[in-house]
């Protein structure tokens, strides 16, 4: 994996695009010695967006047993007494 400080990438950026997008090559820019982003193929970027939204599925579908469980063993409220409790 390439990796350059950000004033390189600038001077270089054309070249590390058409290596990202026909070569499927990724580079780090760095600034000061911290890596702060990143040049990657767009396979690359649609895969982690995929992987974070099955991750927020997962996350939410965790939740959701978690939360029907809690329902089930504490029971639950009718919707007009919280209405009623909420003055509305």
């Amino acid at each position: 994996m390439a990796r350059l400080n950000v004033s390189k990438a600038q001077e270089e950026f054309p070249e590390v695009v058409n290596r990202a997008a026909s070569g499927g090559e990724r580079t780090i820019v760095s600034r000061r010695g911290k890596d702060v982003a990143a040049v990657i193929p767009i396979e690359d970027l649609r895969l982690l967006e995929r992987l974070a939204r099955e991750e927020m599925d997962r996350i939410d579908i965790e939740e959701a047993r978690a939360a029907l469980k809690e329902a089930e063993e504490k029971g639950t409220i009718p919707l007009e007494e919280v209405r009623r409790r909420l003055g509305l």
